[in-house]
């Protein structure tokens, strides 16, 4: 698969691009504000790796993953919109509140990613919230990981991308609207980041292997 991964240069773009890379199979193009800074990225991946603006990343690609921080999300969004067309796009970020006692899932209503869907013409897909970068960087991520999305193509993408980066399974956790828990889940699973000093993840039980 083509996968544009946009804001490849930040931790978690990295370390999934980096993971991609590593299972072999994957083309990767490293979107960035800064062309200059996103061919640096590639180069130090390696492999079928390239570097590019964001706007050019989505060129021509199979899937686009938006990988940049929860506050520029929208605004990349609607900067590549018109390059990305109706190529599948998969939200990875959650917007949180910080705060003395603990860290919140975001406050408004909708997802992220369903504001996302409302200024893009491509199928939107969320998932990987429960992921951290750090169990990424060096192997695959041992848990599941949960996907959500209204179109079928689009959801089948984003679970094969999603599948080979963990050791447990990629799961269909049904329609975009289910985004709402999947963003709010990286807030528990921060504040027991901090409690417990981990690096948790998620296993789903009681289904077929």
């Amino acid at each position: 698969m083509k996968v544009a991964i946009l804001g490849g240069t930040g931790s978690f773009g990295r370390a999934l691009a980096a993971r991609l890379v590593a299972a072999g199979g994957h083309e990767v193009v490293i979107g960035s504000r800064d062309a200059a800074r996103a061919e640096a990225a590639a180069a130090e991946l390696g492999g079928r790796t390239s570097g590019a603006t964001n706007g050019d990343a989505v060129r021509g690609v199979e899937l686009a993953v938006l990988a940049v921080k929860a506050e520029a999300a929208l605004d990349t969004a609607r900067d590549v919109a018109g390059a990305l067309g109706t190529t599948p796009l998969l939200s990875v970020a959650s917007a949180l509140t910080f705060a003395k006692d603990g860290v919140r899932p975001d406050p408004d209503v909708r997802s992220l990613a369903e504001r996302i869907q409302d200024v893009v013409d491509a199928p939107v897909a969320a998932g990987l919230h429960s992921i951290a970068a750090s169990n990424l960087r060096s192997e695959p991520a041992d848990e599941d990981v949960l996907v959500c999305a209204d179109d079928a193509p689009a959801k089948a993408l984003a679970l094969e991308l999603a599948g080979t980066v963990v050791v447990g399974r990629a799961l269909d956790a049904g329609p975009l609207a289910n985004a709402r828990t999947l963003e709010g889940i990286t807030a528990v699973i921060v504040n027991l980041n901090r409690r417990y000093k981990g690096h948790a993840g998620v296993r789903i039980s009681g289904l077929d292997p």
